[in-house]
């Protein structure tokens, strides 16, 4: 695999990592605090597939790559433990006697490569290393694999996975070495009843999931494995992300192939609190910030990565809010004149480094400023927030 870092275009400055085959899963890694890293999973149909260890020196501006072998298959969906920097699930094409079933597995990677801020090796060819597996998660009598979530804020050891119409809870045991089956649910009634995408809820007591099937977004109490809310028709055609807002409890986004992004109150699920359409076609991935919930990334099949401040609905819609000790007579009233009436929701800026469908968008784990695009024909561009609005959020 071949890194090429193209120059930084005007105003903003971005990093593009070019990967010589097609790939479309991409992930934080979860536990890693202190270093900027991702983990991008291949797709390729004709050599064996890899997953990228993606480290950002952002003291430098410098991006190394290492590389994992991953010979099972092309990977559909890739995600990290938020407990152990060494461990990840991927969603997988298998091909046996003429067919294809997409598969889920437990891995750990090198020991040597579990923490951030590795160097590129000198000849990557001979330096590639392979994925030690860990568990199958059988879906034998369940049907194909669409993604694994991990508990948030867990200890890495319940995974939730969707297959076909079942959500599977899963313990993990054994150092992760076994997978036993907790408890399931399947979706019942009229319709697609394939799900595309789920998410986890970080809000009471990591109980809650969403998933998203044909139009219809669904949320499971993962006690009881019951549904506690429906939203139909949530959009015009295929839901193809979720993601929760994490500060606000109730708070959802949603996009799909109507081109729109939605917000959705999940205890009223009439109408979404707010609508955004940006993009000209397909959405495929939606991302709230992890500290900063106005920010919201997404990403579609126009090519482009939207950045959207989102503040009318965020955690904090007067902007952010200063002890009044701290203030001074003339800033105070300069507070209370910003408190007045709520901060505008806009379009913070538009990316177009790309040149194929952008199919994931996520933002770093251990800078809340910074976030990567990954697009079909392999590429992963870095950016960041605009320090202006970085200041106005933060002052």
């Amino acid at each position: 695999m071949d890194l090429c870092i193209l120059l930084p275009p005007i105003p903003y400055i971005c990093y593009t990592l070019l990967l010589s085959c097609e790939a479309r899963a991409l992930t934080p890694q979860t536990a890693e605090t202190d270093a900027i890293r991702f983990l991008v999973g291949t797709q390729s149909l004709r050599y064996d597939n890899q997953i990228h260890i993606i480290d950002f020196d952002d003291e430098n501006n410098i991006i190394n790559k290492n590389v994992l072998l991953h010979q099972v298959g092309e990977i559909w969906h890739i995600s990290t433990s938020p407990a152990d920097k060494g461990i990840l699930a991927t969603c997988y094409n298998k091909t046996s006697d003429t067919k294809v079933m997409t598969c889920a597995a437990v891995w750990r990677m090198p020991k040597e490569l579990e923490s951030g801020s590795h160097e590129s090796p000198d000849d990557s060819s001979s330096n590639t290393q392979t994925l030690e597996l860990l568990c199958h998660l059988d879906n034998t009598a369940h049907g194909n694999m669409a993604c694994v979530m991990w508990e948030p804020m867990g200890d890495g050891k319940k995974i939730i996975s969707l297959a076909d119409n079942n959500i599977l809870l899963w313990d993990l045991q054994e150092s992760s070495t076994k997978a036993v089956l907790s408890s399931s649910t399947a979706l019942e009634g009229k319709g697609q009843l394939k799900f595309t995408s789920g998410r986890w809820s970080p809000h009471h007591n990591c109980t809650q999931i969403a998933t998203a099937n044909d139009t219809t977004v669904r949320g499971w109490d993962t006690r009881s494995m019951r549904q506690i809310y429906c939203i139909e028709n949530a959009h015009g055609q295929l839901v193809r992300d979720l993601d929760f807002n994490p500060n606000k409890q109730y708070y959802l986004a949603s996009c799909g192939d109507d081109c729109k992004v939605k917000f959705w109150d999940t205890r009223n699920v009439t109408e979404p609190v707010k609508t955004l359409e940006e993009h000209s076609h397909w959405v495929w991935n939606v991302r709230y910030n992890h500290s900063h919930d106005q920010l919201i990334l997404t990403g579609s099949s126009d090519s482009r990565v939207i950045l959207s401040n989102m503040v009318s609905i965020s955690s904090e819609p007067f902007g952010h809010m200063v002890d009044d000790d701290e203030l001074s007579d003339q800033e105070d009233q300069h507070q209370e004149d910003k408190i007045k009436e709520p901060l505008q929701d806009s379009v913070i800026a538009t990316y177009e480094e790309h040149e194929d469908s952008v199919y994931a968008v996520e933002w770093s784990s251990a800078d809340p400023w910074l976030f990567a695009s990954l697009s079909y024909d392999g590429r992963l561009v870095i950016n960041r927030v605009p320090r202006a609005l970085k200041y106005h959020i933060l002052l």
